[in-house]
């Protein structure tokens, strides 16, 4: 009997969280009268620091740029790809001109796996422009919650992987002030990416 109660209020945690994500995912992407999600949007976002293998990385040190932030691992299947390509896709079909003003950051949340060494190669394969970083858990959960993603380490006991990592996927939108500006969800395709992108110029 206590077991089966253990699963049932594990089953109704997850269901919580789950639940939670949708929501945030749907305010995150403010539609025309949707001033709910605009007012969030308004509260979220900040500056931060992650470790490249370059050294040392914030938000400021962009400043005058239009930072395109998508969050995930380099572990993950399919999801994390997708969006890195829809990224790679955005930036060779931007003039040269247009490229020189928008920075994308692969942030990592999973730096046990994810050296800095390994994400400079991993996002280089899809873009030489993406920089990839991470940094301790501490930090990465601060940032999480300031851009108002999630994540969720999952056992993998049966797997030679050990863990997955469960996570929202936003394309986030900052403009050159450093201001959290849209939450693209995911899918948005090239074209899209590139008109919020020229919005922001």
């Amino acid at each position: 009997m206590a077991n089966n109660l253990t699963t049932l209020r594990n089953l109704l945690l997850l269901t919580l969280v789950l639940l939670a994500g949708i929501v945030t995912a749907y305010l995150l992407t403010p539609q025309p009268n949707n001033a709910a999600g605009t007012a969030l949007l308004k509260k979220l976002g900040g500056d931060f620091t992650l470790q490249s293998e370059e050294g040392d990385i914030s938000l400021h040190d962009f400043k005058g740029k239009v930072v395109m932030l998508y969050i995930g691992y380099t572990h993950c299947p399919d999801v994390c790809p997708t969006s890195l390509a829809i990224i790679a896709q955005t930036m060779k079909n931007l003039d040269s001109d247009q490229q020189k003003q928008v920075q994308p950051i692969f942030m990592s949340v999973d730096p046990e796996r994810d050296t800095p060494k390994h994400l400079a190669e991993y996002s280089h394969f899809f873009h030489p422009s993406i920089i990839g970083a991470t940094s301790d858990r501490d930090n990465i959960d601060n940032i999480v919650a300031q851009y108002g993603a999630f994540y969720r380490i999952v056992d993998m006991q049966d797997s030679a992987m050990g863990y997955a990592i469960d996570h929202s996927s936003r394309i986030y939108m900052i403009n050159k002030q450093g201001e959290l500006a849209k939450a693209l969800p995911h899918g948005t395709p090239p074209d899209q990416v590139i008109a919020e992108i020229q919005t922001l110029l």
